[in-house]
């Protein structure tokens, strides 16, 4: 669901909040444009002198201190103005940087089901540098432009209005020229940021399975895909040159021939003495004055529309609303006791788009008491962690509804919700920090023997310990320099430091062997009657003393029941318990 507003919304408010700043920077660069229309007045009284034999070394002295003074205010005000508008500039860029990220936190997780994780890099980075660009330089240009411009047109028709009308004569040219050109621009500048988001993924994904690149030998491969990507978007930036490429040289012809006219006409205006000499050469320097606005106009629509293009893109995710999203009136539950009740639940990823659509679960019935132990197991593909990602709302039902403490926890604010639920996904997620920093996961104010009274709980105390910074120790990107069972100890003593009123974990102990395992079993066990826990294992002696097991199957409940009541069955919870007896009796010989 999206909602389009117009994209200079997105840094209105730090336009409007760095008006004064940008009021002074603008004023600062007027002035230094004033002085710089001054100079070329100085140098027609020293011409004219010159030519006329009626000047002295003092006067040539006081004409150089003139512009010596005049390049000393220039500089002063030229820092200013650079400070002021360029530092704008900058924190529109922090600004909207942060607003970006602080937006793609609250969205959920169906948008990156879809969306590259290099896009979202390619917006981050060079889309916000070219509106940063725009903003900062593009006004510099424009202002520029606009009042130098101006300015120098002023003064050439206070020396001569018919040798003015000359150079004024391309202009029309210029403005129809640029128009074509801006038109095709826009389009070119969107292609060539969508080609620079496909590198940055490409790259990105490259860098993150060096592993398994390695380990496949699959390096020339890669390094093909990564050409090829490259490729693109250097052909899209050549498309892109094209109509830039044209663009400045325009602009330079029609200045020469502006200055071909006037050095034709006034070079005879000046013989028949119509104008000075140092008329003539004011003249001159105020064309090459004019040169840069008649440049700066190019320049400008350049950053415009290329800030206008990322602006756009930007606006796409900023529109992008949250399918997860706190109701107009959500309840409040301070001490929630940790019922949950799963009501003829359904779930299809992608449901909007039915013909893509697929069904991951199907009319779910569980009633969880509070303190109680859920079980579920199942094989592959059955949906049993697609049914986890359901209760805290990292998803949403497609049809039924989840209940906590009787309370649809859609009418439930999410943070709350959330606060009191541990959850341990499937594959644990370690950041590019300390152990401690992913234990506590910005959680201030808990000490070091809570985390490592959790750590012991997770079984991985010791092994913290005998690293020589102990808690201390970076792990690196994704945890790199630990083993999968250590990433996963480390990931469930983050849920085990706290004591939330719904604990759910996503297979604790797959990756580690079956004395550690069971360990850590009994240390959770011990939290049934306080914690609701609800436990997903293909170790099936993990779950053997649940209040309750549920089998999943294609994404029903195939088999419920306690531990005895499914080998009765004699089903698919109790095949898997046998093979899975046997294979622990041949390990132990």
């Amino acid at each position: 669901m999206t909602s389009r507003t117009p994209s200079i919304n997105l840094i209105k408010p730090w336009l409007i909040q760095n008006r004064w700043i940008i009021a002074l920077g603008v004023f600062c660069l007027i002035v230094v444009d004033f002085f710089q229309l001054i100079i070329p007045r100085i140098i027609k009284h020293a011409v004219d002198q010159l030519t006329l034999y009626h000047i002295t070394a003092g006067d040539l002295m006081r004409y150089g201190l003139y512009m010596a003074g005049i390049a000393v205010v220039m500089g002063v005000f030229r820092y200013l103005w650079r400070r002021c508008l360029i530092g704008m500039s900058r924190q529109v860029e922090e600004g909207l940087r942060n607003r970006l990220f602080r937006h793609i936190q609250t969205l959920s997780a169906t948008y990156f089901d879809h969306v590259k994780t290099g896009d979202i890099m390619a917006h981050a980075t060079n889309d916000i540098m070219h509106i940063r660009m725009a903003v900062g330089m593009g006004v510099v240009a424009l202002t520029d432009a606009v009042v130098m411009g101006a300015a120098a047109i002023g003064f050439m028709l206070y020396i001569h209005v018919q040798l003015t009308a000359y150079v004024i004569v391309p202009m029309p040219l210029i403005v129809l020229g640029t128009r074509f050109f801006s038109k095709k621009m826009h389009q070119r500048y969107q292609d060539v940021q969508a080609s620079f988001s496909s590198l940055t993924e490409v790259v990105r994904e490259s860098i993150a399975g060096i592993r398994i690149i390695k380990a496949h030998n699959t390096l020339d491969t890669e390094i093909r895909r990564t050409e090829v990507a490259s490729q693109h978007y250097i052909g899209q930036n050549l498309r892109l040159i094209r109509i830039t490429s044209a663009l400045f040289p325009m602009m330079v012809f029609f200045s020469n021939i502006s200055l071909a006219l006037v050095l034709f006409f006034g070079g005879q205006k000046t013989i028949l003495n119509e104008i000075s000499p140092g008329d003539f050469v004011a003249f001159i320097s105020y064309i090459g004055l004019l040169t840069w606005p008649m440049m700066a106009m190019g320049w400008v629509i350049n950053l415009i529309q290329r800030g206008k293009a990322s602006l756009d893109r930007i606006d796409q995710i900023m529109a992008t609303l949250p399918d997860i999203r706190d109701c107009p009136s959500p309840v409040f539950l301070p001490h929630p006791a940790g019922r949950i009740r799963l009501d003829r639940v359904s779930f299809s990823y992608n449901a909007l788009n039915r013909s893509k659509s697929i069904n991951a679960l199907t009319d779910i019935c569980i009633d969880l008491k509070p303190g109680e132990f859920l079980g579920i197991a199942g094989p592959p593909g059955s949906g049993k962690s697609t049914l986890l990602n359901l209760i805290p709302r990292i998803y949403d039902v497609t049809s039924g509804q989840i209940l906590l403490d009787d309370t649809p926890v859609q009418n439930i604010r999410i943070s709350d919700l959330r606060d009191c639920m541990a959850v341990m996904p499937q594959e644990p997620f370690l950041f590019a920090g300390t152990i401690r920093d992913n234990i506590v996961l910005g959680k201030p104010g808990i000490s070091d023997n809570t985390i490592l009274k959790a750590a012991d709980q997770a079984a991985i105390r010791h092994t913290i310990l005998s690293f020589p910074n102990g808690l201390d120790t970076l792990v690196g990107e994704k945890g790199v320099i630990l083993s999968g069972g250590q990433k996963q100890r480390i990931a469930l003593a983050r849920c085990l430091i706290h004591s939330p009123a719904v604990l759910i974990l996503d297979d604790p102990i797959s990756q580690v062997d079956m004395e550690t395992g069971q360990a850590i079993m009994e240390t959770i066990q011990k939290r049934v009657g306080q914690t609701t826990l609800i436990l997903v294992s293909h170790r099936l002696s993990a779950i053997r003393r649940a209040d309750r097991i549920v089998i999943l199957d294609n994404g029903r409940i195939s088999e419920s029941g306690t531990h005895a009541d499914l080998m009765a069955l004699n089903g698919y919870y109790a095949r898997t318990s046998h093979l899975q007896e046997m294979e622990a009796q041949l390990d132990a010989r």
